[in-house]
């Protein structure tokens, strides 16, 4: 089993790749089988409490043996646009403030892109989305949530 407990920012290439949704990045120790084609592996997490994990970080241990990858892992999401034949006076990216504002509001993890808001599915919140006049899509991509006021940003 290899145990990582740290974020590296440089040292050797990556041996190893997980792959994590949003929530799993978030869990500071937890335990996971990958299988590298070949065999399979037993990793260990025990990252300091807090520990938000990023699309692309490298973990390392103790033993300064193995640098694990993390990759944000597509999963279910909702993406947001400014419709493209507004049923509101707002203008797009006004269409898009204000779901921010509204998703903002109810505590919700969102990623924030240039022309895009995402977001995990919930039937209530996608209906209240609809009645706001943007367009919502159901897909399956990575999910990069911000870490919020207090996190480190990236």
């Amino acid at each position: 089993m290899y145990v990582f407990t740290q974020k590296i920012s440089s040292g050797p290439e990556p041996t190893l790749t997980l792959a994590l949704t949003a929530e799993e990045r978030t869990r500071s120790r937890y335990r996971y089988r990958v299988s590298s084609g070949i065999t399979d592996s037993e990793l260990y997490l025990e990252l300091p409490r807090g520990t938000a994990l990023r699309d692309g970080d490298c973990l390392g241990g103790d033993d300064h043996a193995q640098v694990l990858k993390i990759v944000a892992k597509p999963e279910s999401v909702l993406t947001v646009r400014a419709a493209a034949t507004t049923q509101t006076a707002l203008q797009p990216p006004l269409q898009l403030l204000r779901a921010a504002y509204h998703l903002g509001n109810r505590h919700v993890a969102l990623e924030v892109g240039t022309d895009y808001l995402r977001l995990i599915p919930d039937p209530v919140l996608e209906s209240m989305l609809h009645q706001l006049g943007v367009t919502v899509i159901a897909e399956t991509k990575p999910f990069q949530p911000e870490s919020g006021a207090y996190g480190h940003h990236h």
